[in-house]
């Protein structure tokens, strides 16, 4: 054909086309780019929140868990103190001791202590600062209220901090069984947080730390008392609001039955228990028992939609509480600023990749053209007709490059046809031979491995388990089989094919393959004992090994080869390995293998010929025992 039939619109065409895929290329390439940096950016930001977030919430979480471990320090300290007393003269020393651990701990609104007897002696906060004593009789409790400066002033003289401003003193019904966080210690027969109670003074919801005690009074007595720290819920949330100050966020307490205890985003104190059924907090929840994740003891980390306005959540379990604790934060708010910064950086990286597409589209006509020509020389190169080539001269180094080696062919083409008729060389062209399957024979030494049981093994474990077990099993194997010579053949679920003599020739193959196997028994014995230490199920493995002829090479089909061996000698390796189920055995060779052996290691001829499964005659077998007793 002459050049001038590679003219018109298909050559045209080609022009197109290369035109058409550059600026595919291209294009696809930006958007890629594009789309991934942007991915890329907005899961950075989305860490970024969420972990800006979690700092946040961390922080309140911590202040949470230090007044508490506060709390909870100092009533462990007053039911530790040996000289707690409710009355008498030793009463004044305690309400000083409980006055003083008050002054210490703001967050207190009272402290408490209680006796088997019905007395109680308090240090109150709030509604007005006193010590309030309460001494039980016959159907009817005596009151006295000393009241006192508040224990918030700071400064001079302690005496005068402690002093007795008045006194009232009348009859109630106060009884200390009927209060909440009396009863609730008692009940758990150690130090609780209680659930949320009325105050019988303030009036007001509170929780409170119990914690019970034992003494033995002056008779020798074993007496039992309660102390006890009341924090009201309106004091629980500003708590929180102060936790949470220095970040964007809102918190919210709640209880083990899903009641709001303590809340930073409404200002009123909480005045009574509520479920968290509106604004952000109630959708927060709603999602948490659609999860069935509400009360649960793990953190959690998520993000919902309300009111049009995305909300990172995190929420924690408080040890000991029972309480929840919730975090929210807008990510608008969180992130609006850093989302705005990478939109922006997308609409740069646009531009940019625009202004290099354009340029891409012009540099490309200097290269479709000389490439048109060069197609013309290379497709009468290939018809061999090696006459009169054109020159194509380019600025582009590349497409010198090409000229210069389509001259090279065509004058080594031409050279060879001063040798060879062109005719012949067309049809050797033409023809050409292909890799298809081959194999040649050869003696090896076959062993298959097994695992006693796997199918009742595989049932009883968890699927990670099974796939570490079974990596550090084959590790262990295969570690084995190299250092003597063998080649795994293939992995058949539990079970192993392992070729000694090829794809190479080895001397000595039937002993190689048996040492391995004994020292994969006792590797396993190591590891077994290492898999009970840890407990796991033990794998007890059992090796078949037969010497024989095989086909061995590249095999399979034309598109889709491996290297591996067929031939009776393998499948009588795997009847092999098999017979040791039915005769109890572990390793078990074949008569040609401990031919081999000449007697260097340990074996047991089996008396009776072995019927193996799938072949019509008997075989006679040895049970492989370990070295040579020296």
């Amino acid at each position: 054909m002459a050049d001038d039939d590679f003219k018109g619109t298909r050559l045209r065409r080609f022009r197109v086309d290369v035109g058409t895929i550059i600026c595919a290329v291209a294009l696809v390439q930006s958007l890629l780019l594009v789309a991934f940096g942007y991915w890329a950016a907005e899961k950075l930001v989305s860490r970024v929140g969420t972990a800006a977030h979690k700092i946040n919430h961390d922080r309140v979480e911590d202040n949470v868990l230090a007044f508490l471990a506060k709390t909870e320090a100092a009533i462990r300290a007053i039911a530790d103190s040996p000289s707690v007393h409710v009355c008498g003269e030793d009463g004044e020393q305690t309400a000083e001791m409980l006055w003083t651990l008050l002054e210490q701990t703001p967050e207190i609104d009272s402290i408490n202590v209680a006796t088997d007897h019905g007395h109680v002696l308090m240090a109150v906060r709030y509604p007005v600062p006193a010590i309030r004593q309460v001494l039980r009789g016959d159907g009817f409790s005596t009151e006295t209220w000393h009241y006192k400066e508040s224990p918030d002033v700071d400064g001079g003289d302690a005496r005068q901090r402690f002093a007795t401003t008045s006194i009232s003193a009348y009859r109630s019904d106060f009884d200390p069984e009927k209060r909440t966080w009396y009863a609730q210690a008692m009940k758990a027969k150690g130090p609780v947080w209680t659930q949320p109670f009325l105050m019988s003074d303030s009036k007001e919801l509170a929780v409170g730390h119990a914690r019970p005690a034992a003494r033995v009074d002056d008779e020798g007595h074993r007496r039992g008392i309660v102390v006890d720290a009341n924090v009201s819920l309106g004091h629980l949330s500003k708590l929180v609001r102060v936790f949470g100050a220095q970040g964007t966020g809102e918190s919210a307490l709640l209880s083990s039955d899903h009641h709001v205890i303590a809340r930073s985003d409404h200002p009123d104190p909480v005045r009574e228990l509520e479920s968290p059924d509106t604004g952000v907090l109630g959708a927060i929840h709603a999602h948490m028992l659609a999860a069935g994740k509400a009360g649960a003891a793990d953190d959690q980390a998520f993000s919902i939609e309300h009111e049009g306005s995305r909300y990172l959540v995190q929420t924690s379990h408080l040890p000991h509480t029972r309480w929840q604790l919730v975090s929210w934060e807008s990510e608008e708010l969180l992130l609006g600023g850093l989302q705005r910064s990478v939109l922006w950086s997308l609409l740069l990286t646009v531009s940019f990749l625009g202004l290099a597409l354009f340029i891409s589209l012009r540099l490309s006509k200097l290269v479709t053209g000389p490439i048109e020509n060069l197609s013309r020389v290379a497709r009468r190169i290939g018809r061999l007709e090696l006459d009169n080539l054109p020159i194509e001269p380019s600025r582009v180094l590349e497409i010198q490059h090409l000229n210069q080696a389509l001259d090279e062919s065509a004058r080594s083409l031409k050279a060879f046809s001063k040798f060879v008729p062109v005719d012949i060389i067309r049809q050797l062209v033409a023809e050409g031979h292909a890799l298809g399957p081959s194999g040649s024979p050869r003696r090896i030494t076959a062993m298959f491995t097994d695992v006693e049981g796997f199918t009742s093994i595989s049932e009883s474990m968890p699927a990670d388990l099974l796939v570490r077990q079974l990596t550090e099993y084959f590790n262990l194997a295969a570690g084995i089989f190299a250092r003597h010579g063998g080649v795994i053949d293939k992995f058949m679920g539990d079970g192993i094919m392992v070729l000694w003599g090829a794809p190479n020739e080895l001397e000595d193959a039937e002993y190689r393959a048996c040492v391995a196997a004994i020292e994969l028994c006792a590797a396993m014995d190591a590891l077994n004992e290492k898999w009970r230490a840890e407990g796991l199920q033990e794998f007890r493995t059992r090796v078949g090994i037969h010497t024989g002829h095989v086909i061995a090479g590249v095999l399979g089909s034309s598109d889709r080869l491996s290297y591996t061996a067929i031939g009776d000698a393998i499948n009588a390796a795997s009847r092999i390995e098999g017979a040791n189920k039915e005769l109890g055995t572990c390793m078990l060779i074949s008569e040609a293998t401990f031919q081999g052996l000449r007697g260097r290691l340990a074996t047991r001829r089996i008396e009776e010929l072995a019927q193996l499964r799938g072949r019509q005659t008997r075989m006679v077998l040895y049970e492989l025992l370990g070295p040579t007793p020296t």
